[in-house]
């Protein structure tokens, strides 16, 4: 069987190779109405095929944008193929983007079409049509209550029609379009979160993706029986890599869900091989597992600790394989029989092999549970300039709080004079459209991406990351402190979902914390503390002092200068709608600034 695809320098030629190679292999699954439907690279291939001959067929070309506004479903990843397959470029929007963002995003970019999902998600598109000269047409997926008389909108079963009847063999097309395609030119653009400002479209080559495809399967040894879950947002470049890129790469199956509030089911049902978490998602499990084991009986709370405390040593040589004694194997066995394998199962991971935490740093309290129940979980480090390809930590070598080693074809090195972290190599992107002055100053003449992250390398090539560059805090006293560490540790707590230090050009460090609704509304309910709200349980004294208890236990591991003088909880749950969190669950520290200035200057006063 073959593992991996040869001589490949695009997406859709792998596309066709897998379709070649493997036709009636299954290549995707997608869940509906409670049923799993299982789609063959063969049908993958054909389907983009004829998006690309129907786009083909509307006017659509080489260089044109053409914007995909849905959630994670087949239909995202065909038509993403298919608009790369005809050389113009995929602009990946968020399905929670409010009509202004969808507006600015649709107008920088000059996008030509929008592939919409669903009826809210093409509104937003042609309520802005007054202001989008460039937009041509709107093909929703999911045309339940769309208006189809409208002459900008077409449904996405009729673009795939058209693009059928005007082709004789979509096959041979696909490899006709695939030989014209240049492996320099831009296939895709990529948004960045715009945490500090408006978003800056990132263009990324056809060769950049395939240099992230060939990173992926030699650094998992990923291979056509493993399973992924697609979840986080495709226009992530992070989600892109795992349900695009690395499964052409590597031919696994990827799985999409029902929706988004069915995650947890989902990954219940899939039990990925491959499981890619952003830290909230590794914070939420284990905060979940800690809360259902305080509530259950005595003798399954000993039973968990002892299997924890086991598996804790055992973790910790598996680091070092070379320090791994066969009497460890009996102990992982023990372990897995008695608590491990239903905890697991239970949280859909029972056959995970392989784990990867990536897009923001994450407290190595986390990470050593997560080895302790068995499950490898690594920490990768990039980011959309360099298509997430910088480091990652070897499995054979782990050291918790780095983020690895460079990944093959990457250069890194930490400048001198600031200490921000360098990569070079070819996934590199081509620079951000229509900013020539960012682009500039983002990439230097000898081709450095400069990654605004502060780091230290260690004698072997071991990443540390310290923080951003603009989130260091430099107290009144002149003292540099890294918030993010600091943050990391807080948010270790069941209770604690979220946690923002504060204190530039301040005396002292002040943090916004939010608390973690379902667990402390628990501890409430079992302490007869009755509350309606996330606000009315926020203001409760009896919160703010279990809160303020970590947070003193939590003041013990940093010097005086680092500890959280003073706090306040959070009056509402932070989400993406509001813009106080990027899709992946990064918490906008300037927005959070400006939002709740008097809650902070009150820390202060």
């Amino acid at each position: 069987m073959t593992t991996n695809v040869p001589d490949w320098d695009s997406l859709p030629h792998a596309l066709l190779h897998r379709a070649h190679s493997t036709p009636d292999h299954v290549a995707l699954r997608k869940k509906d109405l409670g049923r799993w439907r299982s789609y063959t690279w063969r049908e993958y291939a054909e389907r983009a095929s004829a998006v690309a001959a129907g786009l083909r067929e509307l006017g659509i070309g080489p260089g044109d944008r053409v914007a995909v506004h849905a959630q994670n479903r087949p239909a995202w990843v065909i038509a993403d193929l298919g608009i790369q397959a005809l050389g113009a470029i995929t602009v990946g929007i968020y399905p929670t983007a409010p009509t202004a963002e969808v507006t600015y995003l649709l107008s920088h970019s000059g996008t030509v079409a929008v592939i919409a999902e669903d009826e809210e998600q093409s509104d937003k598109a042609l309520e802005a049509r007054a202001s989008l000269p460039d937009l041509r047409h709107v093909i929703v997926v999911d045309p339940r209550g769309v208006d189809l008389d409208d002459d900008l909108v077409m449904t996405f079963a009729d673009l795939e029609t058209l693009g059928r009847r005007a082709s004789n063999d979509l096959m041979t097309d696909l490899a006709h379009r695939v030989e014209a395609l240049d492996p320099a030119s831009v296939a895709t653009l990529v948004y960045t979160s715009g945490t500090t400002g408006p978003p800056k479209g990132a263009m990324l080559s056809h060769a950049n993706l395939t240099a992230a495809g060939r990173n992926g399967e030699r650094g998992f040894n990923l291979r056509p029986g493993d399973e992924v879950l697609s979840y986080l947002p495709l226009c992530h470049v992070a989600e892109r890599l795992i349900s695009e890129v690395a499964a052409l790469a590597s031919g696994y199956v990827v799985n999409f869900g029902e929706d988004s509030d069915t995650f947890a089911q989902d990954l219940r049902e899939v039990q990925p091989t491959f499981f890619l978490g952003v830290p909230r998602v590794w914070e939420k499990m284990m905060a979940t597992v800690t809360i259902k084991m305080s509530d259950a009986d005595w003798f399954k709370r000993l039973l968990y600790r002892m299997c924890m405390r086991a598996g804790s040593s055992v973790a910790r040589r598996r680091w070092r394989p070379d320090r791994f004694r066969p009497f460890d194997a009996i102990v992982r066995g023990v372990t897995w029989l008695l608590v491990f394998r239903a905890l697991r199962r239970q949280l859909g991971l029972a056959r995970c092999e392989r784990a990867l935490s990536g897009a923001a740093p994450i407290a190595p309290e986390v990470l050593e549970f997560f080895w302790t129940i068995g499950v490898p979980v690594v920490e990768g480090y990039g980011q959309t300039e360099n298509t997430a390809q910088a480091t990652v930590v070897p499995v054979r070598d782990v050291r918790i709080g780095t983020v690895g080693r460079a990944v093959p074809e990457c250069e890194l090195r930490i400048d001198e004079g600031t200490g921000e972290i360098l990569t070079r190599g070819p996934a590199t992107f081509v620079g951000y459209f229509r900013d020539e002055e960012a682009t500039a100053k983002t990439i230097d003449p000898d081709g450095w991406l400069h990654t605004g992250d502060v780091g230290e390398l260690s004698d072997d090539g071991m990443l540390r990351i310290v923080d951003r560059m603009k989130d260091i805090i430099i107290t009144a006293g002149g003292k540099n402190i890294s918030p993010s560490e600091i943050e990391n540790q807080l948010k270790v707590s069941p209770y604690v979902r979220e946690a923002v230090v504060i204190g530039d050009r301040r005396k002292y460090l002040t943090a916004l914390i939010g608390i973690e609704l379902d667990t402390v509304g628990d501890w409430a309910q079992k302490n007869r503390i009755p509350f309606t709200t996330y606000a009315d349980l926020s203001a409760k004294q009896a919160v703010v002092d279990l809160v303020g208890e970590w947070v003193a236990s939590v003041n013990e591991q940093f010097a005086q200068v680092e500890t959280i003088k003073r706090f306040v909880l959070l009056p509402k749950e932070l989400d993406t709608d509001s813009g106080e969190v990027t899709a992946t669950q990064k918490v906008k520290r300037r927005a959070l600034e400006e939002q709740f200035a008097d809650l902070i200057e009150g820390m202060y006063s």
